[in-house]
C-alpha cells in the first residue's frame, strides 16, 4: 500500500514508518495537515493514519475534506484523547478508526486491515463511460483496457465527471478547495490522455465541465 503519515511527533512517526515500510508499504510523512491535505488532493494514498492535534490544520478537519471531496480513502485517526465524545466525534466525520495512543504497532496494522476488510466487503461496481472504467474502492483506473495513472485530483475530478454520466458538473464542485486555474490545470492534463480514447472533456461556459464521447459532441459548446 501506499499509506500517507500525518503525525507531528517524530518518534511515533519514525516507529510507524519504519514498521510499515518493514512489511513492504510505501509510506510518505508529513507533519502538517495542510500539507497533507494538499497531498491528498494531488496523489494517490492508498490509506491515511492521521494524528489529531497536528500544527497548520487539524486531524478532524484533514478527515472532514477528504469526505467532503467525495474520496473513499480509508482512514484511521490517532491521538491521545480517548473521551468517547472525542471518539463519536473523529467516526463521524468520516474517519474508519479511532486508535487511541498508546498503541502497539501490530494493532495499528491490524486495525488498518480490519478498515480493508470491510472496504473490500461494501465493494461497489466498477464507474464506467465508454472505454473508460474506474474502480473506486481501489482508486484505479482503466482507459482502453490499459492502466490511467491518475494523481490524487485527477482523480476526483474524473470520478466527479463519470458519476455525472454526461451531466455537467459544476466548476465549485470539481475544484474542491483549490482555485479555478488550478483546476484547469488538471483538465488540460487528462484532455489529450481522453480524447485519445475517444471521450472529451466538454467546457460548459459560466457553470462547469461535463464528460461527453466525441461523437456525441454538440454544437455551441466550447
Amino acid at each position: 500500500m501506499r499509506v500517507l503519515l500525518v503525525e507531528d511527533d517524530p518518534t511515533l512517526a519514525g516507529g510507524i514508518t519504519e514498521f510499515l515500510r518493514g512489511q513492504g508499504d510505501e509510506v510518505c510523512h508529513e507533519v502538517d495537515g495542510l500539507a497533507a491535505d494538499r497531498r491528498l488532493q494531488d496523489e494517490g494514498f492508498d490509506f491515511v493514519l492521521v494524528d489529531v492535534g497536528l500544527p497548520g490544520l487539524g486531524g478532524y478537519e484533514v478527515v472532514r475534506r477528504i469526505r467532503s471531496r467525495g474520496q473513499r480513502l480509508p482512514a484511521i485517526l490517532i491521538t491521545a484523547r480517548d473521551a468517547l465524545d472525542d471518539r463519536i466525534y473523529g467516526l463521524d466525520l468520516g474517519a474508519d478508526d479511532y486508535l487511541v495512543k498508546p498503541f502497539q504497532l501490530a494493532e495499528l496494522t491490524a486495525r488498518m486491515r480490519a478498515v480493508q476488510r470491510r472496504g473490500s466487503a461494501m465493494g461497489a461496481p466498477p464507474l464506467s463511460f465508454g472505454p473508460l472504467l474506474l474502480d473506486a474502492e481501489g482508486r484505479l483506473a482503466e482507459l482502453d483496457g490499459e492502466a490511467l495513472a491518475l494523481t490524487g485530483r485527477e482523480w476526483d475530478i474524473l470520478e466527479a465527471l463519470v458519476r455525472a454520466d454526461g451531466r455537467t458538473v459544476a466548476r465549485e464542485r470539481l475544484q474542491g478547495d483549490g482555485s479555478g486555474n488550478a483546476l484547469e490545470v488538471y483538465v488540460s492534463r487528462l484532455r489529450p490522455r481522453l480524447e485519445a480514447a475517444g471521450l472529451l472533456i466538454r467546457t460548459v461556459r459560466g457553470f462547469g465541465y461535463r464528460l461527453e464521447r466525441l461523437k456525441d459532441r454538440r454544437d455551441g459548446a466550447a
